[in-house]
Formats: structure tokens, C-alpha cells, sequence
């Protein structure tokens, strides 16, 4: 399987389970300090080209320190954090739930999903995650293949 057939079989799981409006996945390389995107449900608007620096922000201290899932589920609770949030919000997106994949070490990327307001119930939210790392080995492998060079 390369890495899209792995990121596009769980968009579909996850979309099947609860719907996912924008899902995107993002690869960390912590030695050189950047992220990409390596998967996009909307190319047009969210190409996987180039990479971008790593921030330091309360997002990145919860999702990418201390490995926990990010959930907001109205634009003011992401807006501080993602800069696009009018091209989210022009997407019908209103909520955002940002999702951990560590290797056992560190955070490695992130499974993102993005929907209307109010999706991620604490039981959607405790559901996607535990689907997630049901596909945890599958998306390690992938990520592990997803070339990090070049920048935006």
C-alpha cells in the first residue's frame, strides 16, 4: 500500500463512521523542525506541496508535546491557532479535531478532521480516535515514506 491508499482508507473510515467534511493528514520531522501535509481531501484548496516550519503555540504544546487530541467544536476555538480558518469556515467546516499519531517515542503527525459545528461529541471524538490507532501501524509505515523536503 503506498501512503495514499493508507491516509485515503481512513478518510473513508473515518467519513463512514461520522462524517468528515475536510480531512487532512500531517507528517512532523522534528530533526529539521517542519510539517507537511501529505494528505488532503481538498487538493485545490489544500495542496500536499513543500513543508512548513513547526510553531510553538498552545495547539502544538497539547497535540504535538503532550500527544493529545486537539477538539474545537466552533470556529473561535481554532481560529487563535489556524490561520485559514476563513477558507475552513468557506468549506463549511466549523469544528476541528486534530488527532496525534506517535511512534512510541514522539508525535510523528496528525490525523486531522474538520466538520460543522458542534460534530466531535465526546463520543464521535473517543470514536475517531480509537480509529485512528486502529490504523496506527499502517499510518507509522506510511508517514515513515512521505518525503519531507522542499518547502512553501
Amino acid at each position: 500500500m503506498t501512503p495514499d491508499d493508507v491516509f485515503a482508507a481512513l478518510h473513508r473510515a473515518a467519513d463512514d463512521a461520522h462524517g468528515a467534511r475536510l480531512f487532512t493528514v500531517t507528517v512532523l520531522d522534528h530533526a529539521a523542525g517542519v510539517a507537511r501535509r501529505a494528505y488532503t481531501s481538498h487538493p485545490a484548496d489544500y495542496p500536499v506541496t513543500g513543508t512548513k516550519p513547526m510553531t510553538s503555540n498552545p495547539w502544538s504544546d497539547q497535540v504535538i508535546g503532550r500527544g493529545e487530541s486537539f477538539i474545537a467544536n466552533e470556529t473561535s476555538g481554532f481560529a487563535p491557532f489556524f490561520a485559514d480558518h476563513a477558507l475552513i469556515n468557506a468549506l463549511g467546516c466549523e469544528s476541528a479535531m486534530n488527532i496525534p499519531v506517535s511512534d512510541g517515542r514522539q508525535v510523528v503527525g496528525t490525523v486531522n478532521i474538520l466538520d460543522a459545528a458542534g460534530h466531535f461529541t465526546p463520543e464521535r471524538a473517543a470514536s475517531l480516535e480509537d480509529l485512528v490507532m486502529a490504523h496506527r501501524a499502517d499510518l507509522l509505515a506510511a508517514f515513515a515514506h512521505v518525503p519531507m523536503e522542499g518547502t512553501t
